[in-house]
Formats: C-alpha cells, sequence, structure tokens
C-alpha cells in the first residue's frame, strides 16, 4: 500500500541514507498536471504518484525567482487545506511553527548548504532564466549550490532541454561513485515557449503546455533507473508556480490567480534495486 500523500517521511532517517533530487517543473500549472495523470498520459511519473494522483498545494511565491528562494530555505509549496503543515526541510529559526520531529533542521542557511553539511554533494542544473549565471541575478539561486551547471541547450530555447539535463545528471551521478548527492534539476521545457511541443501550434495554449508535459515525463525516465541502480533514492517533484492562458483576463505568472498559485506536487522514494542500467 502507497503511503498518505499527505504523511511526510522522518527526514532525519532519509538525510544520510538516501540521495534526494528535487525536480521543479517550472510554471507547470495543477489542472493540466492532474488531467494528463487521470487520461493516464503520464507513464513515467504516473505511476510513482499517490493514488488519485497529485496533491494541490500553493506555491510561496508566483514567479521562479521568488518560488526557489522559499524552496531552497526549506519552504515548498503548502497544501490547500487548512492546518499547520509539517515541513521536510527547515533552516533554523526561533518560533517556527511548521517544524515537527520529521522535520530535518538546519543550522544553515539554505537545504544546499544544510545538505553540503551533512556530507552531500549538492549540484544544480538549472533551465530558465534566473539559473543561467550570464548575470548576477542569474548566480544567485546556483551560487547556492557546490556545483552548477547551465548552458543555452538546457534552457527554454531548446526543444530537447529536458533530455540533455538528463543526461547531464546521469553523467553526474555516476562520476561521483558512492557519494550521497543532492541533485535539483529545474526543468524549463514547460515554460513559454512551449508551443513547439504540440505540432502546427502558433501560440503557447493550454494544449501545449499538457504536451511539453508529456514530453518531460518521458524524458525523466533515465534518470529514475539511474538512481534506482546507484542508491536509495528521495524524490521531489513539484511546480514552482503556473500560468495563466487567458483565464479571467490574465496571461503569465507573477500574478495573483488560482491558475499560478495553485500547484502539483509529489514525493516519493525511489527503491535501491543495485542493478547497472
Amino acid at each position: 500500500m502507497k503511503p498518505d500523500p499527505r504523511s511526510i517521511p522522518d527526514m532525519n532517517q532519509v538525510v544520510g541514507s538516501h540521495d534526494i533530487v528535487f525536480i521543479t517543473l517550472d510554471t507547470l500549472r495543477y489542472d493540466v498536471a492532474q488531467r494528463l495523470y487521470e487520461a493516464g498520459g503520464l507513464p513515467v511519473l504516473g505511476p510513482r504518484l499517490p493514488p488519485g494522483g497529485w496533491e494541490c498545494r500553493h506555491s510561496p511565491a508566483s514567479f521562479t525567482y521568488a518560488a526557489h528562494h522559499a524552496f531552497f530555505a526549506g519552504f515548498l509549496p503548502t497544501p490547500d487545506r487548512p492546518g499547520r503543515h509539517p515541513r521536510l526541510f527547515a533552516t533554523a529559526f526561533r518560533g517556527s511553527e511548521t517544524t515537527s520531529a520529521h522535520t530535518h533542521e538546519f543550522a544553515q542557511e539554505s537545504v544546499p548548504a544544510g545538505l553540503a553539511g551533512a556530507g552531500y554533494r549538492t549540484i544544480c542544473i538549472g533551465g530558465v532564466g534566473f539559473f543561467n549565471k550570464e548575470t548576477a541575478l542569474g548566480c544567485v539561486l546556483p551560487g547556492m549550490f557546490q556545483e552548477s551547471h547551465w548552458k543555452r541547450s538546457l534552457g527554454v530555447d531548446s526543444r530537447n532541454s529536458t533530455e540533455r539535463q538528463v543526461a547531464l545528471a546521469i553523467a553526474r551521478l555516476n562520476e561521483l561513485g558512492q557519494q550521497r548527492v543532492f541533485l535539483f534539476i529545474n526543468v524549463a521545457a514547460i515554460h513559454s515557449p512551449n508551443r513547439g511541443y504540440l505540432p502546427g501550434s502558433t501560440s503557447d495554449t493550454i494544449e501545449s503546455h499538457a504536451a511539453a508535459l508529456r514530453y518531460v515525463d518521458g524524458a525523466l525516465a533515465p534518470l529514475f533507473t539511474v538512481c534506482a541502480a546507484r542508491a536509495p533514492t528521495f524524490a521531489i517533484v513539484c511546480s514552482d508556480h503556473g500560468s495563466a492562458y487567458g483565464e479571467d483576463g490574465f496571461r503569465g505568472h507573477r500574478i495573483a490567480h488560482e491558475t499560478v498559485w495553485n500547484v502539483p506536487y509529489a514525493h516519493f522514494f525511489i527503491d535501491f534495486n543495485g542493478t547497472t542500467p
């Protein structure tokens, strides 16, 4: 039986014994992700989701830079129901009301720094422009990691960006031997422009948004295979924010609209099978 998707594992048991993989599906809307799950359109991610599919959560911010700052401080998307919801990770501060006995708490200023202090190699594989390291602003988020990677073929300009991000991630995992790894990937493919994933589309639409997710789902398969062969792995897969496609007259994100703040979220374990892929 799969665990209750609303429960959290004891992260104090996970840290140190598992690799940790954190994937943000940049700009993915909850409604689109859930419809695709229900239609059987996610053959890779779908079987790893809890019964019923994605958990609907609220993003802590409406655009990439702010959302990831919150994520890396331990504030992942919040369940869309009342209550004080315990967090997986927390950077220590007085008065935290969402730190529980199962939360792994760090003295350091960020989750990457905390995991580095716990012996992890921290790796960032960037996607959208806030990870491109081409400007001072584009260096802030990658700078939280021991190593970071970005080039245009991993970003929004590349039709095959997720495949290339996964190939790079696999190469780094294979090079690191048995050291525990915190691997973060910001998937750029769903972010605009996503029209290239829907043949004949001349503009970004809900349909091309869904087509981009189908592409990403397939591209992630080799990564999960390698993770299973390498070590027990704890994976977090979620969106940082959604995007409006004309609802109530809104388009894009960095706005307070339900198409932006409702995001899909899941965490799951990848069992170690010790089989060379």
